[in-house]
């Protein structure tokens, strides 16, 4: 009697199992084919925006993480409860903008097939997620933005202004540095065959400086 109650239990649980499995099925699959929202295990909500293609710049402003990605077709995926914050995401003419201004950091990730250039503002930061492999890549950075990018590119471009910060690791056979004295540059992990700096608004050396070298 005792094995039976347990078989049955067995049974009910593992058709409960099957039935919530159908269930997040059903939901994520409609969540996706409506570009709207699906719940992840931890209650994370993902706004999947599929009627956005062609992306080759992306500029984020205010307090917004933004990974990016290589892939064979273009998608955006917001995470947060992106209709209920006054955040932005809009693509017109191949540039996809990203604002947002509230206190918790909005999380967006961007696979793109023919990406060559990011732009950061304000508190944004950029991140890649595995190696972003270009022909040519542009990234510029202002205010308090960061970025910290695996690039593996022919030429890369990269212009630091304000407080911004960046972090780099990879290699490119052209690599174009333009930075200001307040800026920081971390590129001990990323190597080129060409190399050439631009500093901007570097205190200019004293006569006591010049006299220490």
């Amino acid at each position: 009697m005792i094995k039976t109650q347990i078989t049955d239990n067995q049974n009910n649980n593992k058709m409960k199992t099957t039935i919530f499995s159908i269930i997040t099925m059903f939901v994520v699959t409609l969540g996706i084919a409506n570009s709207t929202y699906a719940a992840t295990a931890n209650n994370t909500t993902v706004t999947i925006l599929n009627n956005v293609s062609a992306i080759n710049k992306i500029e984020v402003h205010g307090n917004v993480q933004l990974f990016i990605s290589d892939g064979a077709t273009d998608q955006v995926k917001v995470y947060n409860k992106y209709y209920s914050e006054s955040a932005l995401v809009q693509s017109s003419n191949g540039v996809l903008r990203i604002s947002s201004y509230n206190n918790e950091k909005l999380v967006v990730w961007v696979t793109a097939n023919d990406l060559r250039s990011v732009s950061a503002y304000d508190n944004s930061e950029v991140r890649s997620f595995g190696d972003i492999s270009k022909i040519e890549f542009n990234v510029d950075l202002h205010n308090t933005a960061s970025a910290k990018l695996n690039l593996d590119a022919y030429s890369a471009t990269v212009n630091v202004s304000d407080h911004a910060k960046v972090d780099l690791s990879g290699n490119a056979d052209e690599f174009n540095l333009s930075h200001n004295f307040a800026a920081s540059v971390n590129n001990y992990n990323f190597s080129a065959v060409h190399f050439t700096e631009k500093k901007v608004n570097f205190p200019a050396a004293s006569n006591d400086d010049m006299a220490g070298i």
